[in-house]
């Protein structure tokens, strides 16, 4: 029976390299049947903000599996880019990005048997995109990590592991420093990892991670990492072994799966016939592996590395001086479908397991503990500090301390001379920390405050299982 896909051709040179993997999968006999639908640039410029047309969420809804072209977010044109609303849409959470080493292509690490994935977190972390100008001179953005979010690419990364016979998992955070939310990150992958005990679990820091993936990346087998941290090291990983030329992508969710190049758009190069289509070629062997069909995806990938690493058939991107076409390249790919190459040991692909995480355990053991209340105000630390503690003198809180760009200011530590900007955390405790915080008493003091100072932002505070639910300022006590 035909399977049907998604086609989304995407913008700039997207139609190319489309069209060069559309040939190549048609080419091996799978029978597959493409919807083609449109994203990105054109859409934006009809007015739709998302840059995804209703026909193409219906299309990947009914098919499933999409095969997508680079997408464009025009420059005064839409809010979000349309490639993180169509993961987003579709909870698409698992970004997978294999570095493997391409015989044929030389790079300062030729030879050096080059062959791990990026598993990256695709929907939470910063890429949620929560920002706010707090002052006219301060920007927040939140940094979102939970816990089903984390156990979900976790397990995916070992089943991973498994579904391709690797043996080793490492866990890359920031978790020395970002203790909450990258240490949620790590504590979910120790605990999950013990459901695994026949793959290598390991942690790493992940600037340590980017420096060992430049000196020794063999070392490597599954890299599983947060959403900002992936995207950049999965583009250094790319850079090892040829650049984003030859980088395949598929994010992966429960239901919905998307296959994509990572390279851009490239509008200059538009019509001319020469973009190097390989990546969205590689990418079409992760969708065919999806759909299980492992023999047309073996026969691709042969033919590639055959191409790539025999005949050097390389385009500009690769050879400057190339005079080789984007359809001459597609028609040598599908000239070598059948050969055979011995440059990478024959990984024995099995179906990916997709586990099904628990929601949310809504009763864990609490206690209130206070508010942090952020303020604008261009006053200096001695004052704001003196007049917020008159303030709450009445109030069933008392002033613990206020914190700017992180660092305790008031009470001011001695030797200490910060150097403020108009945002300000105040923290305040229950005087009482036997009794429960009320709301009503909140409002009380935001009222009290919002008489005298601006406000602009509440976080209250709390303490889960004994342990507190809040980071404290660098000098606070």
């Amino acid at each position: 029976m035909a399977k049907t896909v998604t086609l989304i051709e995407g913008d700039g040179i997207g139609p190319e390299v489309t069209l060069a993997a559309k040939r190549i999968v048609e080419a091996t006999g799978v029978k597959i049947e493409w919807e083609v639908c449109e994203a990105g640039a054109k859409v934006f410029k009809q007015g739709l903000a998302t840059g995804v047309p209703q026909e193409t969420i219906d299309s990947i809804k009914r098919t499933k599996v999409a095969l997508k072209g680079p997408l464009e977010t025009p420059v005064g044109y839409g809010e979000k880019s349309a490639n993180v609303t169509l993961r987003a849409l579709f909870e698409t959470y698992a970004n997978t990005r294999p570095i493997r080493q391409i015989p044929g292509i030389h790079t300062p690490y030729s030879g050096r048997n080059i062959d791990f994935v990026v598993v990256r977190e695709n929907v939470e972390d910063l890429y949620a995109g929560i920002e706010y100008l707090q002052t006219p001179s301060v920007a927040e953005g939140l940094k979102l990590i939970t816990r089903k979010g984390s156990e979900k690419i976790i397990r995916f990364a070992f089943e991973l592991a498994r579904a391709e016979g690797r043996k080793k998992v490492h866990c890359a955070t920031k978790a020395n420093i970002l203790k909450l939310t990258e240490g949620l990150f790590k504590k979910t992958f120790e605990e999950v990892s013990l459901d695994y005990p026949d793959i290598e679990a390991l942690h790493i820091i992940i600037d340590n991670c980017a420096h060992q993936m430049v000196l020794r990346p063999e070392v490597f087998d599954v890299i599983v990492t947060t959403n900002l941290h992936g995207d950049i090291i999965s583009d250094l990983g790319s850079g090892l072994v040829g650049g984003l030329g030859v980088a395949p992508a598929a994010n992966i969710g429960d239901e919905i799966s998307i296959f994509e190049a990572v390279h851009g758009s490239a509008p200059k190069y538009t019509g001319l016939n020469v973009i190097n289509p390989s990546a969205l070629i590689f990418s079409s062997v992760l969708m065919l592996r999806h759909l299980e069909e492992f023999e047309a995806a073996h026969l691709i990938e042969q033919s590639l590395l055959y191409t790539l690493g025999v005949e050097k058939a390389f385009l500009r991107d690769l050879d400057k001086t190339s005079t080789l076409t984007t359809t001459a390249y597609t028609d040598i790919v599908i000239k070598n479908l059948g050969k055979q190459t011995d440059f990478w040991a024959p990984r024995h692909y099995k179906p990916l397991h997709i586990a099904h995480i628990k929601d949310p355990d809504d009763n864990v053991p609490r206690k209130d503990v206070g508010i942090d209340v952020y303020i604008e105000s261009l006053l200096s630390p001695e004052v704001l500090g003196k007049s917020l503690e008159d303030i709450s003198s009445a109030t069933p809180f008392t002033l613990k301390m206020i914190s700017n760009r992180g660092v305790q200011v008031y009470p001011l530590l001695e030797g200490v001379k910060p150097d403020t900007v108009d945002q300000w955390r105040a923290r305040f405790f229950l005087r009482d920390s036997q009794k429960p915080m009320a709301d009503s008493d909140v409002f009380n003091l935001v009222a009290k405050i919002g008489q005298t100072h601006k406000w602009m932002h509440l976080e209250k505070l709390f303490e889960f299982n004994g342990s507190p639910s809040f980071t404290k300022a660098q000098g606070e006590s």
